[in-house]
């Protein structure tokens, strides 16, 4: 009788302690998982921290070849001289030491980390600013030279258009026009090429003039054509074919450019007296700074626009691209 009396209280017992281990087993798997979950994180944002820095550690090594640039040789500048010289991806570790013993343990390590960068003249493009004047005008002129450049690209005929009656709108709180700051759908003024979408036109037409334009702060900037390609120097230059532009380009790595200046060059440019090509020059004081980071399975890459003020290299804007798995 007490056998049996007690065998049901055995097996509630039993249940009970299979319950509390079934509890105490989730509650323990779900503190690991939150544990592992917040060193995830961690691990993250730390690489994401050291990538930034990294990446801050190549603007500072443009900075420093732009104001060397500017110290020894200054005048005009031209893809001869050491800042058109891309920095091929390398390990840090060899940035970072010298000795063989140093960089045994780094290649060693499960995370590499490879650096690369360039630095790109940007007046080698066209300059939107040059668009629209002080007043709040579209500058024929230069809407001609857009034209070219949108025909030179193979975009819709009337890309220009919609670019200058964009940007227009954009500018005009800026440029003071009555009324415009308070203007019912009133498009943001973009701050880059890739930002043109915002005036409507499709990724594919940006893409196609994304390397030939650029929006720089100041509509004083010109074109380079000593850096630029030879479609943008065709369109900045009214009457230039574009045959003659490829031969500019195609001799300039031979020319003398010891206080060079545009009118040395004027044999290239058309015979016609009327002609005064005065949207181009010899020197460059913005440049696109590109910094690429490979770190472990991770890509991260950074832009930047810059300003050489004399000795000094200021940030106009930084942007950071992508951060992607893969090669």
């Amino acid at each position: 009788m007490t056998a049996r009396h007690h065998a049901p209280q055995r097996g509630a017992a039993m249940l009970v302690a299979l319950l509390i281990l079934t509890l105490v087993s989730t509650l323990a798997t779900g503190m690991v998982w939150q544990q592992w979950r917040a060193i995830q994180i961690e691990s993250a944002e730390r690489a994401r921290t050291q990538a930034a820095w990294i990446l801050s550690g190549a603007l500072d090594w443009a900075r420093l070849i732009l104001r060397e640039d500017a110290r020894e040789r200054g005048g005009a500048d031209h893809l001869g001289e050491p800042w058109a010289v891309p920095l091929a991806e390398a390990r840090l570790s060899t940035f970072l030491a010298a000795d063989r013993d140093n960089n045994s343990v780094a290649e060693n390590d499960s995370l590499d980390a490879f650096l690369s960068g360039s630095i790109i003249d940007a007046q080698s493009r066209w300059n939107l600013r040059r668009l629209v004047d002080g007043t709040g005008k579209v500058v024929p002129g230069e809407l001609l030279v857009l034209e070219r450049l949108c025909t030179i690209a193979g975009v819709p005929g009337d890309t220009a258009g919609r670019i200058a009656a964009g940007l227009l709108s954009a500018w005009a709180p800026a440029t003071g026009t009555p009324g415009a700051s308070t203007q019912e759908g009133a498009v943001v003024a973009p701050q880059r090429v890739s930002q043109l979408t915002w005036l409507g036109l499709d990724a594919d037409t940006v893409a196609r003039l994304e390397s030939w334009i650029v929006l720089l702060p100041s509509p004083d900037a010109t074109v380079n054509v000593l850096t630029a390609p030879a479609e943008v120097i065709a369109a900045t230059v009214d009457g230039m074919s574009i045959g003659a532009a490829q031969r500019l380009v195609r001799e300039r790595g031979s020319i003398d450019t010891r206080g060079i200046s545009i009118d040395r060059l004027r044999g290239y440019f058309p015979a016609d007296p009327g002609v005064n090509p005065t949207g181009v020059g010899v020197a460059s004081r913005y440049f696109i700074v590109q910094g690429r980071l490979r770190l472990g399975e991770r890509v991260l890459e950074e832009r930047s626009l810059v300003e050489r003020r004399q000795l000094d290299i200021v940030v106009l804007l930084r942007e950071r691209l992508t951060l992607r798995d893969g090669p």
